[in-house]
């Protein structure tokens, strides 16, 4: 089942494309849905808040025990099923829009269990993924999916802009629901992933199993201290990108196909993050290449707020694209850190701690932008995310990460 090469494993390529699949899906409804609320029912900051945050709320709400649920699972089923899910949600959104009964109420259910599909999808396959690989193989692998997601907030979120424009953004969902489909048809190919542990005893253990995945995070300081950065990167660009569509359509009476290419510049930052990820760990060793890239680059994210017409316009880009770029990198390292630090019986609840705080704090920035954006506008609700983003490299700066040269060895015990 393993291989030298990530490439060379027949699962992988599988993953890989229903990734591509699916991320381009996941990016046009990225713009299309808050751009629906925007301008097919004029909602309001507080509105558009409330629907990101149920967005990624699924996380917080079913996060922890997913994660022991899909350490019980296959993998694969997870992986289909959830693909299935996402497609039958997004299209009701279209199917709803041409019957002329498309409601906010309805926007935020379908984004909720959207989101709760979302959980099992993040969470398998994440875990997944050192079962199609080696150990050592998982820097290489995880480039590779980073690489393809950042490739996808490009293509994607570019893609969602221009949809919108020409179909209205109801209509674009439909793309969206083509490729989850299309990803679940194309994880069929996986085969031989090893099947998940016994189940004897499961269901009187579920919160012993997520307390063990608690304690293997918070009882390890790296693995603590990556969890803390990349919950405070979460939170500060999900108080950004709440409140993006509402400043460029009312403020700035900039069009979708700005946005969808300015949130594209973050997303060419993610890909280059990840690009050049590998080659400066093996320069700088893995914790230093973390730590200066958020020191040089993390407060790139207050050049955000300082979007405006013309120059202040690509002053803003670019400080979007060198932030997302060190959050490329910490995509890339941190995760092959943390797959690497966890046993195999524990991924599942390792990578559902970790989707827990991260999309966790997706839905409470969204929730902080809303009401920040209700009582301050919407500028200011920037300054306070480009603010978080440009601290967000600290924990991880002053913890042992720092000085982490390599990756620890392939077998780790439990903590």
């Amino acid at each position: 089942m393993h291989s030298n090469s990530a490439w060379e494993n027949p699962g992988f390529r599988a993953l890989f494309t229903a990734t591509t699949l699916s991320q381009l899906g996941v990016n046009i409804s990225y713009v299309a849905v808050p751009l629906a609320a925007v301008s097919a029912l004029h909602a309001g900051p507080g509105q558009v808040g409330a629907l990101a945050a149920l967005s990624t709320a699924a996380f917080l709400l079913i996060g922890l025990p997913a994660g022991a649920w899909v350490d019980r699972m296959r993998h694969r089923r997870v992986l289909i099923t959830a693909d299935v899910a996402r497609a039958g949600l997004s299209l009701s959104i279209p199917l709803a829009w041409w019957f002329d009964s498309l409601t906010l109420a309805q926007l935020y259910v379908v984004v909720l269990l959207n989101g709760c599909a979302t959980v099992f999808s993040d969470v398998g396959s994440q875990s997944v993924l050192p079962r199609l690989v080696r150990r050592d193989g998982l820097v290489q692998a995880n480039a590779v999916i980073v690489s393809l997601i950042a490739a996808g907030n490009v293509a994607g979120r570019g893609a969602g802009g221009a949809l919108v424009q020409l179909l209205t953004a109801p209509v674009a969902l439909a793309c969206t629901a083509v490729g989850h489909l299309a990803s679940a048809l194309r994880l069929m190919a996986i085969r031989g992933v090893p099947p998940a542990p016994a189940r004897a005893e499961a269901p009187v253990r579920l919160a012993a199993q997520i307390m063990q995945g608690l304690q293997h995070v918070f009882g390890n300081r790296e693995l603590k201290a990556l969890a803390l950065t990349a919950t405070c990167t979460n939170l500060g660009s999900s108080i950004v990108n709440t409140m993006l569509p509402l400043l460029f359509t009312r403020e700035l009476g900039l069009s979708a196909g700005v946005l969808g290419l300015f949130w594209a510049a973050g997303g060419a930052g993610l890909l280059l993050g990840a690009r050049f990820a590998r080659s400066v760990s093996r320069w700088l060793g893995y914790g230093r290449a973390l730590g200066l890239a958020g020191l040089c680059l993390a407060p790139a994210g207050l050049l955000v707020p300082l979007v405006g017409h013309g120059p202040w316009l690509w002053l803003a880009g670019t400080g979007w694209l060198l932030a997302m770029f060190k959050t490329g990198m910490d995509n890339v390292l941190g995760v092959s850190l943390r797959q690497r630090m966890t046993p195999d019986d524990l991924l599942g609840r390792m990578n559902a701690t970790f989707r827990f705080l991260l999309t966790g704090a997706l839905a409470v920035g969204s929730a902080v932008a809303g009401v920040t954006g209700e009582l301050a506008g919407p500028r200011a609700t920037l300054w306070l995310g480009g603010a978080v983003l440009a601290t967000a490299f600290l924990p991880v700066f002053l913890s042992p990460v720092r000085r982490r040269r390599d990756l620890p060895s392939a077998e780790p015990h439990r903590v």
